[in-house]
């Protein structure tokens, strides 16, 4: 498994240097460099754990030539300015998905659509699609984002409401809190709800103040954000497969030389991989205890309503193409 990360960590690698931006030769023994990197999770979660593993390991192999500063919970501000900031040249990364970065290259929010992946088989076979691989050439050469992996994967997403949800019907007029980017949006209201553009970090007060009747997250957010304090009814819809990028700045990471990038893949996608599995393995756990807390499961779920409902979100926003055409190149349609 590793040598195969490897691999593709080395050909992520050579697609970046494809996308046209100037490289620097590489810095004396003197330079150092430095990446903070910024996530809105809690420190309590596995993927901040996971970060730091990433951080440690970077700046053995490097000697100190590259240290990465991690900061949790949106220390360093909000996901879209931090994007912005990545895209002028500042030494930052960030935890994103594909939603966002469909922004910039629209072909690549089909990762974060409904029932797009659903295993982490899935995930692996995703890094191979030559569509994907051109998209993210296109990411950095045209709109300054470099992903350095996409190896991270927090799960599937379930909706946590205050009134049970069998069918998308009983989404109807239901607020439920999603990202701001199109696909999220699309995909909520596909699947029957009023999509609600919410930073993370409000939303604990919003479910409070009734502001929004629901959200949709991952098992493991829920201890971290205490949302079992503030909704009653989960409907494990498992409508989307969280796949997390970890993205910096195209023009920072030409300013690394070639040795620090290559550890900087590697090392992103061998810590991706072992928190993905550290992830699934914890979330049946945090399962348990969120039931056991008053957070109750609803039963018989119509699956194929949702299935069914969630295509009419590529097609709203016509990407129904691009995803058959990722599917094809793996195997899966």
């Amino acid at each position: 498994m590793f040598r195969k990360a490897m691999r593709l960590g080395a050909l992520a690698l050579g697609i970046s240097l494809a996308g046209g931006l100037a490289t620097m030769a590489p810095a004396g023994a003197q330079d150092r460099f430095t990446l903070r990197f910024n996530h809105v999770l809690s420190p309590s979660e596995p993927f901040h754990e996971g970060f730091q593993a990433w951080a440690r390991r970077v700046q053995e192999r490097t000697n100190g030539g590259l240290t990465m500063r991690v900061f949790h919970s949106a220390q360093l501000g909000v996901e879209e300015d931090i994007i912005e900031q990545m895209r002028q040249g500042a030494n930052i990364g960030q935890n994103t998905d594909a939603a966002r970065l469909g922004t910039y290259v629209r072909g690549l929010s089909v990762l974060n659509g409904p029932y797009f992946a659903t295993t982490a088989e899935d995930v692996a076979k995703l890094a191979d699609s030559p569509t994907i691989q051109r998209w993210q050439q296109e990411l950095a050469a045209n709109h300054g984002l470099q992903v350095v992996c996409f190896d991270w994967i927090q799960g599937l997403r379930h909706f946590f409401t205050n009134r049970p949800v069998r069918t998308p019907a009983d989404l109807s007029g239901q607020r439920i809190r999603t990202p701001p980017a199109p696909i999220w949006q699309e995909s909520i209201r596909a699947l029957g709800a009023a999509p609600v553009a919410l930073p993370f970090g409000e939303m604990y007060p919003a479910l409070q103040q009734r502001a929004i009747d629901g959200v949709e997250l991952v098992w493991n957010n829920i201890p971290g954000g205490r949302f079992n304090e503030v909704t009653r009814y989960v409907s494990e819809t498992g409508h989307i497969l969280l796949i997390n990028f970890q993205v910096v700045g195209a023009r920072f990471f030409q300013s690394l030389p070639e040795n620090y990038r290559t550890i900087l893949v590697e090392e992103c996608r061998r810590a991706g991989q072992e928190t993905s599995r550290r992830v699934a393995e914890r979330e049946q756990e945090v399962r348990r205890q969120m039931l056991s807390r008053g957070i109750t499961a609803v039963e018989n779920l119509d699956m194929n309503a949702f299935r069914a409902a969630g295509a009419k979100a590529y097609e709203a926003l016509g990407l129904t193409a691009e995803r058959d055409a990722v599917l094809r190149e793996v195997g899966r349609n």
